[in-house]
Order: C-alpha cells, then sequence, then structure tokens
C-alpha cells in the first residue's frame, strides 16, 4: 500500500512514493488559482523533504501570479497569526504534524488565519481535479520571494492575550521536547524570555526526529527522565510543527494526550463558565467536567476545520480534541501548543499547585485507541459493513463522523482517518477491563 491522502485537511503521503514534487506543483497551482493570485504565505516543519517540497510549492504559486512570503522553519500556529498581521490571503504549511518523518503534507489556510473549511476545500479539490489552473505570463510572474519571520509577533500575542507575568513564572522548572520540530526555534527561548527555568531536549531544528512526532506516553521517555532528573514542576512535547501538545507531571508520569484537553478544559471552566468545543471522538471526561463547573460541551467531526467553525458559532471558551490539539481563542481559534502551554503556566503560577494535583481533579476514565491500515478503496465498505453489524444488534448509534456507538458500558468510536489510509478505533469506558472488552467486540465486528 502507497499511502496518499487527499482530503478536506489538504494531502499528505510518503515522500518518494506517493508524495511527490509534480503532485505538490499542482496543489500549489490549485491553492493559487482559488485564492485568484494574492499574497500567499509558506512555512515548514524541519523534516528533510521540505527544502524539496518548499521549492515546488513555490513554483506553482508563482506559475499562478502570487505574491508569496517564505516564512522558513516556523511552527504553523506561527504562520496562522501571520496571515492577518501580513494581510495575506492565505498560507501554506508544508508538515505532516504529527506523522513520521517519511511523510509530509500541505495544509490550507485561508485569509483569516483559519484552515479550509469543508464546503471551502471541496472546492480547492475541484480545481485540482479539473486541472485548469491560472497562468502567469512571462512578464507577469514576481521575480522575488520575500522573508519574514513570524516568531516574535507570535510570542507578543501569546504574551498579551495570556497576560503571562514573567515575575510570577520565574519559579517555574519546566521540561521541553521539542522533537527537533519546528517550535525548536520558538518554545525554549520563549519560556527562558518569560523567566523559567528551561530544560529543553531535542531542540535542534537541524537534527533529525529523535522518536515520533506525535506528542504521546510511548514517545515522552525521555522527556519524563529529563522531568525526574531535573526536578521540574512540568515537561511539555510538542508535535513537528506545533500543534499537539503532550504532558508529563512534576513526578514523571507520562500523561494521555486526551489529557491535554480535559486539563485546560478544567483550568479554564474553574474561572469562567462557558462552552468546551470538542470532536466526538475525545474523551468524556470534557463533559464530566463541564457539568461539574455548569458548563456546556458542543461535539464536532473530528478536524480542526470543524473545531474553529463551532468555535465561532457558539462563542467557544475552549477547543481542542483528544490528539493534544488545544484552541485557546484570546490567541487564535485553531490549535496552538503554545497557547496551551501558556495557558497551563500561567495556572500553576497563579495557583501553586503542582500539575498532578490537578490531575486529580480530573474524572478517571479508561480510552483506548487502536489503528487498522486498510486499502484505500476498501475504507469505506468496511464502515458499511460495521454499520449493518450494529444495526442487526439494535444499538444507538451517530454517524455525525464514522459510527459513534453508546453502550451501557461505554462508547466506542470507528472512522477513517483524516490523515492515513487507515480506519481509527478508540473506545472508552469506567475501567480498563471495560474498555477492553469493548475493543475486543468492536474489532470482532468488522470484517477487514
Amino acid at each position: 500500500m502507497k499511502p496518499l491522502k487527499i482530503g478536506i485537511t489538504g494531502v499528505r503521503g510518503i515522500v518518494g512514493q506517493t508524495f511527490t514534487p509534480e503532485l505538490v506543483v499542482q496543489f500549489a497551482q490549485a491553492f493559487g488559482s482559488y485564492l485568484d493570485g494574492g499574497r500567499i504565505l509558506i512555512c515548514r516543519d524541519t523534516r528533510p523533504s521540505g527544502p524539496m517540497i518548499r521549492s515546488a510549492v513555490l513554483a506553482g504559486l508563482l506559475s499562478a501570479g502570487c505574491e508569496v512570503i517564505d516564512l522558513g522553519v516556523s511552527p504553523t500556529p506561527s504562520m496562522q497569526i501571520a496571515v492577518k498581521s501580513l494581510k495575506a490571503d492565505g498560507g501554506i504549511a508544508i508538515t505532516a504534524g504529527h506523522n513520521p518523518a517519511a511523510w509530509n503534507a500541505l495544509k490550507f489556510v485561508r485569509g483569516d488565519g483559519l484552515y479550509l473549511n469543508p464546503t471551502q476545500a471541496e472546492e480547492l479539490l475541484d480545481i485540482y481535479h479539473q486541472g485548469e489552473f491560472a497562468k502567469a505570463t512571462w512578464q507577469t510572474i514576481k521575480q522575488t520571494v520575500q522573508h519574514e519571520n513570524p516568531i516574535p509577533h507570535h510570542i507578543e500575542v501569546l504574551n498579551k492575550a495570556l497576560a503571562l507575568d514573567p515575575a510570577k513564572l520565574k519559579k517555574l522548572v519546566v521540561a521541553i521536547d521539542c522533537c527537533n520540530g519546528a517550535c525548536s526555534l520558538m518554545t525554549p527561548q520563549w519560556l527562558e524570555a518569560l523567566g523559567c527555568e528551561v530544560l529543553a531536549v531535542n531542540n535542534d531544528p537541524t537534527g533529525v526526529f529523535p522518536h515520533e512526532p506525535e506528542p504521546k506516553p510511548s514517545t515522552m521517555a525521555q522527556l519524563a527522565a529529563v522531568v525526574k532528573a531535573g526536578r521540574a514542576d512540568i515537561g511539555f512535547a510538542q508535535d513537528a510543527d506545533g500543534e499537539r501538545l503532550g504532558i508529563v507531571t512534576e513526578s514523571g508520569e507520562r500523561l494521555s494526550e486526551e489529557t491535554t484537553l480535559a486539563l485546560a478544559a478544567l483550568l479554564r471552566l474553574k474561572e469562567t463558565t462557558g462552552t468546551i468545543v470538542t470532536n466526538i471522538s475525545t474523551t468524556s471526561a470534557i463533559d464530566l467536567i463541564a457539568e461539574r463547573f455548569g458548563g456546556a460541551v458542543v461535539r464536532t467531526p473530528v478536524g480542526q476545520a470543524y473545531i474553529s467553525e463551532a468555535m465561532i458559532e457558539h462563542n467557544g471558551l475552549l477547543g481542542g480534541e483528544g490528539s493534544g490539539g488545544v484552541t485557546v481563542p484570546e490567541v487564535q481559534l485553531t490549535h496552538d501548543s503554545a497557547a496551551a502551554i501558556g495557558l497551563i503556566l500561567s495556572h500553576l503560577a497563579r495557583s501553586g499547585k503542582r500539575v498532578s494535583e490537578l490531575i486529580e481533579q480530573l474524572p478517571r476514565l479508561t480510552i483506548l485507541k487502536h489503528n487498522i491500515a486498510v486499502e484505500p478503496n476498501r475504507l469505506y465498505s468496511i464502515l458499511q459493513d460495521f454499520r449493518a453489524s450494529v444495526e442487526r444488534e439494535d444499538l444507538p448509534y451517530d454517524t455525525t463522523d464514522g459510527l459513534k456507538v453508546t453502550m451501557s458500558s461505554g462508547w466506542i468510536h470507528v472512522r477513517a482517518s483524516n490523515t492515513e489510509s487507515i480506519i481509527r478505533l478508540i473506545v472508552e469506558s469506567e475501567n480498563a477491563a471495560e474498555a477492553s472488552h469493548l475493543l475486543d467486540w468492536v474489532r470482532d465486528r468488522l470484517t477487514t
């Protein structure tokens, strides 16, 4: 199987197999045509294919008559903020985020700094598939590419929006693992400027990924060791482009990526009641926390674009997903791991509490995740067969995104991934034994 994923989240694949320069040029041409030329920002993470993909993106955008500003290696959230400050018409992030180094991707951002919504993404895909792109003449092609550094402005926005006080933060010892990704150039220096004592590992943007960039317990062993050895107050792990965040407590406990949003929701709802926006795959702990503090929860399909749209519609207090992505609206209406870091550190500094004490206040549930690799042409037939099986057993289900089945002992969610050719299985229950039983139940009924 040679994976290539084209959908509303952009296009991604394995470089040298399906993710080719020809494909990238055509998608860049399509995006330039979609925006009728105009000013486009580009940024990338640190994976080895980045410079090659950047060249292909530049060729496509320039051929469509675009003015291009290259932000170089920088976090995707930094670019999203810069789209507005530099009055750009859109942006392209060259990053596969949490995927391993062999992957790369193009993620498309509109003029307000948010990802294209599903309707807009379909319009872009129509242009790509039709293959009729805008073509600048030799006289009108832009002859220069401008360069900007978006990180200082991103930091300025973070400090102002979150009212970060160096006088209080200077007491904190913070460990950070940037996975040698795009945040290597930003997060350690930002935290040091805030007065924190920073224990940074894997913060070399010229280095290789030391582990998979997805911030989850299995990739945070080194960070946990640094937290314990350095007696840090907390440890943070960021993915390759700065959207997702993982957390290690002061005792070295590696928290599930589901815990990141749950902790952020707890901190926000302790101070202000409001609506938390998340997807239907994310832990029910969010609902229990909201109920405790008189808040509300809005559930969406999986994907940042859906979270952003619902944040706007419902005036969300906080948004995010169980992947470790958190949206703090005072900063921007999309996932930003630095904003989540600032939110958490600000609370630790003000309250004087240890992060483990805050985790004790979260509902105790067990969530299990399992992925099944499937040939792309079989994804939806497998989901249809599973739906038929659920209907035969007369179980209640939700089709917001894939199939979510509610049972007396918990819930099961089965869906096609937005980013890879896999079926994602997620189950949650009040204890590990029941969660394991639910996972066995769903695997028995999937005809893969």
